[in-house]
């Protein structure tokens, strides 16, 4: 079997409808399965499926009235677990550095707080929350991968609240990269 990449990621959301306008008017994935899951024991959950692109989906997951399911719990995943922004986030990809830019000016005038462009040296990426408080990122390589890049190695050095990657610290990843 050849790896195809990710048929979806299922994911949790305390508010499915914030989550649709996010994605669907925001971000502008098209919605392309929802359902509502009757659950035996009791409550229902709602179930959303967005196309994001290449045959790839992510899904999202509102319990209701479900028994020993908290009606309050943190869907944003990092703070959770006590962990900076960056440990778990979702990368799309932008296709290009023109078009990663585009998508920056695009959330920014849609009044999303986005990062700068961040350069990593092979890729160059732009943060931001959804309504979840999920970390989000679009992407693109600016280079083709090497073996060296494969080999583990320092690459640069950051403060610790860089891991956050807000808009504060987005230029402070750039500017280590280049050193």
């Amino acid at each position: 079997m050849s790896h195809k990449g990710f048929s979806h990621i299922g994911l949790s959301t305390l508010d499915l409808d914030k989550t649709r306008e996010f994605y669907e008017g925001v971000l502008g994935f098209k919605p392309v399965i929802a359902d509502t899951i009757k659950i035996k024991e009791g409550g229902r959950i709602r179930h959303l499926f967005f196309d994001i692109g290449r045959d790839q989906l992510i899904a999202f997951m509102e319990p209701r009235g479900i028994p020993g399911i908290p009606v309050e719990f943190d869907a944003g995943i990092n703070r959770g677990l006590g962990v900076p922004a960056s440990f778990y986030h979702f990368a799309f990809e932008a296709g290009s550095e023109a078009a990663l830019a585009e998508k920056r000016d695009e959330l920014r005038a849609k009044g999303v707080e986005v990062t700068d462009i961040v350069d990593h040296g092979s890729a160059k990426s732009i943060y931001f929350k959804d309504p979840n408080g999920l970390s989000l990122e679009y992407c693109c390589f600016v280079r083709n991968l090497t073996k060296a890049d494969a080999i583990m190695q320092e690459r640069f050095t950051l403060r610790r609240e860089a891991l956050e990657l807000s808009i504060e610290t987005s230029g402070e990843i750039s500017a280590a990269r280049s050193r």
